[in-house]
């Protein structure tokens, strides 16, 4: 035990000793190399994270809530809205409840037909609900008790040239302009448009919105229904426990939390975006073996005398192996540091200037369970690449590697 002690203290002495005296030059680039490959292992990952916690964002924000209700499995709409909103708004870490009577419609404007959907909102518990509100381009968000005014998502209103738009639209529409909806019931209304929003959701900015008193307009009477009610939780709190505690309130609908509603196909878009981060990992890895490998090969031939030398006056060939992985560690330590800084600057550099995607603004999340893991993995690839040298000079006989 002893001995292995006093060897590795030894090996860790020459490889500090050999960096020091080694060029300055090719320290650098090899710390600069392995440093960018670091950066590279966490970057494609922290972006690939940004997407996928934006896209849960703008889910939560604009289209589902924290919790969202749904009518019964047999149901088309949710019956005695009234009585469940008010205990709906009584339960323990809800924060407001807002309901959606999705009517649909076709919308018409110079030409231009657009089947879609038509919400009726209550405004003022939307507001509380959902960030919309927060988000309109131009014109102005509806106001309780609006009736004859309309307002549309950004994909909704398009471009005049249709080629500019990502999806079909009505070419163009912008405050103030009039627009006939023909609704599913049979009835025709012409609206103003009151405002335009632009949430960077798909889903979003595909909806009309009117409000609770132009739908019972509409229908000539009251409506006591909802085709779905959007629940905001206090922050803090747990969707999951909020959901069980509306189950525990008797509530016979369908209630379905941000990432029930998302399921399945959600979780495969995850593990996809996974695969391609282990492609990216495996590839930034295989370069970090190939340059230090490289770099260590380079070190032990043109040290193969000095290596015959150590060998001859008695220090064991393990010994000289392990000063050149200790060598590499301590290359990989410095690159890892240096690495971290990029990724800070990086940090700052995108909190301010996000990456513009157009579903959104793009933040890379760093995390630090992916920072430990690739410095781990940087860390055995470049121990491993750099113990494969050593070990081939290392094993020579004295008087072939005192030849060179």
């Amino acid at each position: 035990m002893n001995e292995t002690l006093i060897r590795l203290r030894l090996s860790f002495f020459l490889g500090l000793r050999s960096l020091r005296r080694g060029n300055i030059g090719s320290l650098v680039m090899t710390v600069v190399i392995i440093g960018m490959v670091f950066t590279n292992m966490i970057f494609l990952p922290s972006v690939i994270t940004g997407a996928i916690n934006l896209f849960v964002e703008q889910t939560i924000e604009y289209s589902s809530g924290n919790v969202l209700i749904e009518p019964k499995e047999d149901a088309e709409v949710i019956e005695d809205l009234e009585d469940l909103l008010a205990r709906v708004n009584r339960v323990p870490g809800v924060l407001r409840a807002a309901p959606h009577n999705n009517i649909g419609g076709v919308m018409k404007f110079k030409g231009s037909r657009l089947a879609g959907s038509v919400i009726a909102i209550r405004p003022r518990d939307e507001v509380l609900v959902t960030g919309v509100s927060k988000m309109i381009r131009e014109g102005q968000y509806l106001g309780e008790g609006d009736t004859g005014v309309i307002i549309i998502g950004n994909y909704v209103a398009g471009h005049k040239d249709k080629s500019e738009d990502l999806m079909p639209s009505l070419g163009g529409v912008r405050t103030g302009d009039s627009i006939d909806v023909e609704f599913t019931n049979g009835v025709t209304r012409t609206y103003r448009v009151k405002g335009i929003f632009e949430t960077k959701s798909y889903m979003a900015d595909q909806a009309v919105f009117i409000t609770w008193d132009e739908l019972e307009s509409i229908k000539r009477q009251k409506v006591d229904q909802a085709t779905e009610v959007l629940i905001k939780t206090v922050p803090g709190e747990d969707d999951e426990e909020v959901k069980l505690s509306l189950i525990g309130m008797g509530i016979q609908e369908k209630i379905k939390t941000w990432n029930d509603l998302l399921g399945k196909a959600f979780a495969q878009v995850v593990q996809s975006y996974g695969v391609i981060n282990s492609i990216s990992t495996i590839v930034s890895i295989v370069i970090a073996i190939v340059v230090i490998f490289i770099v260590i090969m380079i070190k032990t031939l043109n040290n193969r005398r000095q290596i015959g030398i150590l060998k001859a006056i008695g220090i064991h060939r393990t010994t000289i192996t392990f000063s050149y992985v200790f060598q590499v560690i301590i290359l990989a330590l410095m690159g890892i540091v240096f690495g971290l800084l990029i990724l800070l600057a990086m940090d700052r550099y995108f909190t301010v200037y996000p990456i513009v995607f157009p579903d959104g603004d793009i933040r890379p999340a760093f995390t630090i369970a992916d920072i430990v893991t690739n410095a781990v993995l940087l860390f055995i690839a470049s121990a491993i690449a750099g113990f494969i040298p050593a070990w081939m000079i290392a094993r020579e006989d004295i008087l072939t590697a005192m030849r060179g």
